[in-house]
């Protein structure tokens, strides 16, 4: 049997002890995770997550660093999710742009109020985790 997970990008993106934060719908409740998205057929991963951040938040995203590769499934799915999560700063906000569907709004949000809030996957606090205690792969570590 082969495996074929489904292939994401984030960015962790922290400034001043916050985080940028999608609050998401999904289902019937709102849920809080990084700016996340499905690489398209094509795309390398520092483009997708360049634009998944820009569509999900209306900042320009600029990774620095790889943060790390994440392997998750959810409770009772049978498909698994492939995470690159990066880290880096945005620059140039477009506060008019629309945000996508399913994105409610963008904040930006502390650990700890992350910490009681209902988050879409447990990569969320990982990846803010590693980050925390210094990860940072060079770009190159992937070549997509």
């Amino acid at each position: 049997m082969s495996w074929k997970p489904d292939i994401t990008v984030a960015a962790v993106v922290e400034n001043d002890g916050r985080f940028l934060i999608v609050e998401e719908r999904i289902g019937q409740r709102n849920v809080y995770n990084q700016p996340a998205g499905h690489v398209e057929a094509g795309e390398d991963f520092l483009r997708a997550v360049r634009r998944e951040t820009l569509e999900e938040t209306a900042w320009h995203f600029e990774p620095q660093w790889l943060l790390g590769i994440y392997r998750w499934q959810a409770p009772g799915r049978p498909r698994s999710t492939l995470r690159f999560a990066y880290c880096g700063i945005v620059r140039d906000h477009e506060p008019l742009r629309a945000l996508d569907t399913p994105v409610v709004a963008a904040h930006w949000l502390t650990r700890e109020q992350l910490l009681t809030a209902p988050l879409r996957t447990p990569l969320v606090l990982q990846c803010i985790d590693d980050y925390l205690a210094g990860v940072r792969l060079p770009l190159s570590a992937v070549n997509s």
